[in-house]
């Protein structure tokens, strides 16, 4: 009796007995592919078999110390895997073509093999004469890194039985295909299977694996999601083509916090660490202007200042624009209703941009309160105190909400030159010595006090 196809869907992974142009879990469009079916073995009469024995969390060794985490030199990685690489970890690495991927692992892994680990670099994108050509220009061609140019699976795996690496990075995990899947190297079935295999092997011997994934225009990891759940911690390598600023984030960390952030700056020998992103992201601010404002956010677990650029306009079309780069445009959306609805303030008629500059993109709602002030802003063209930084988060009833980690945003701005701070009342103000605060319970006040309107 023959297999019988089976078709997948590449954004959510929900299983179809057919291909259909849409996918009835996620309703996405064009994301159903066809992928082989996994042979299966004769049936055994329990799951339940001598290797599946459970134990007693109990029982396990509690005077045994987890293994430590292995540093690699480059404090900016460090603090994106959560203090260092955790042994038995499978990490993905995703990011635009070009953006620095390849030339940030060749160099972490030059540190790595500095410090004493024993490194593997898989490259099935490039020959070895072209990593080495890279090594040279990066200053690293004497680092002791074992190289191998292979997209086989089974060769892979089979080398790395061998070796016995501390660190396997394989790039990427796109090219790599397994012989026992009848499908072609790139497509869902051979992705999954792979990083399956490699995970795996990850867990089984101790071997740290780092997979680098190609992302699709929407700037998702391509392939199937479940290659995400699959690993341990999930990194996105962000960065606009126009700046020099290149942004590692974490999305997903077993091992350490989520939404950290990593800042490198891309140079002519490589990529370069960023110890204070805020003074860099502010390097290009001249004096005060209209529409411009200093928003003290948090990333992860570091506070960062940026500036938030708005330009509002008249419109010579009946559908006025609504542009925003670095933020969600429905959060602005949500912004300009709740000023024309509790501060009476329209922008009926009005073109209305927002940039986030140095390329960063932020997405906690504590923005609300500096967007809305460098709309205001650009609307009244009335320019905000230079030495001014705001957070806060509004509600749909028109109230300042407080946000986390107030003293931190507070301490960050007073060490980079700052001397007052607009926020809502009943946050805690740690560590605000020095610093003029004012405290605004609703926007209405806000606009009030700071714009004479409202």
């Amino acid at each position: 009796m023959g297999k019988t196809a089976s078709f997948s869907c590449t954004a959510c992974g929900a299983v179809h007995s057919k291909w259909s142009g849409r996918c009835e879990a996620c309703g996405e469009w064009n994301t159903i592919v066809e992928e082989a079916q996994l042979s299966t073995g004769p049936a055994s009469k329990s799951l339940g078999s001598k290797r599946g024995t459970p134990i007693q969390l109990a029982d396990l060794a509690t005077e045994e110390a987890p293994p430590p985490r292995t540093q690699s030199g480059i404090a900016e990685l460090d603090r994106v895997l959560g203090g260092g690489l955790v042994p038995s970890s499978a990490i993905l690495v995703g990011g635009d073509p070009g953006i620095g991927k390849s030339t940030l692992l060749l160099q972490a892994a030059a540190k790595f093999g500095a410090a004493g680990v024993k490194v593997f670099y898989v490259s099935g994108e490039e020959a070895s004469a072209q990593v080495r050509l890279r090594a040279q220009r990066l200053g690293l061609g004497d680092a002791p890194v074992q190289l191998a140019t292979a997209t086989s699976l089974r060769d892979i795996l089979t080398t790395l039985e061998a070796e016995k690496p501390d660190l396997v990075i394989i790039d990427s995990i796109q090219t790599m295909w397994a012989d026992n899947v009848e499908s072609a190297p790139g497509s869902v079935a051979q992705v999954r299977a792979s990083a399956h295999e490699l995970t795996t092997f990850a867990k089984r011997k101790g071997t740290s694996v780092i997979l680098v994934g190609h992302v699709t225009k929407e700037g998702q990891i391509a392939g199937p999601r479940v290659v995400e759940h699959m690993v341990d911690t999930v990194l996105y390598f962000e960065g606009e083509r126009g700046h020099q600023f290149r942004i590692l984030r974490s999305v997903k960390n077993r091992f350490g916090p989520a939404d950290e952030i990593g800042v490198f700056e891309m140079t002519g020998a490589g990529l370069a660490e960023v110890t204070n992103p805020s003074a860099l992201f502010l390097s290009d601010r001249g004096d005060p202007a209209p529409g411009s404002v200093v928003f003290a956010g948090i990333e992860g677990t570091r506070p960062v200042l940026v500036e938030m650029q708005a330009l509002v306009a008249p419109t010579p079309h009946s559908q006025p624009r609504r542009a925003v780069v670095g933020w969600d445009s429905a959060r602005l959306a949500m912004i300009l209703a709740v000023l024309e609805a509790r501060c009476g303030i329209p922008f009926a008629g009005l073109d209305v941009y927002l940039n986030v500059a140095g390329g960063i993109k932020i997405s906690e709602p504590a923005a609300d309160l500096a967007v809305a002030a460098a709309l205001l802003s650009a609307r009244e063209d009335t320019a905000l105190p230079q030495n001014c930084v705001l957070f806060g988060e509004i509600s749909l009833s028109g109230a300042l909400r407080p946000v986390a980690q107030t003293g931190n945003r507070l301490k960050e701005a007073k060490k980079l030159g700052f001397t007052s701070a607009i926020l809502p009342s009943g946050g805690k103000s740690e560590g605000s010595g020095g610093l003029t605060l004012t405290q605004m319970s609703d926007l209405t006040g806000f606009v009030g006090e700071i714009f004479g309107a409202g």
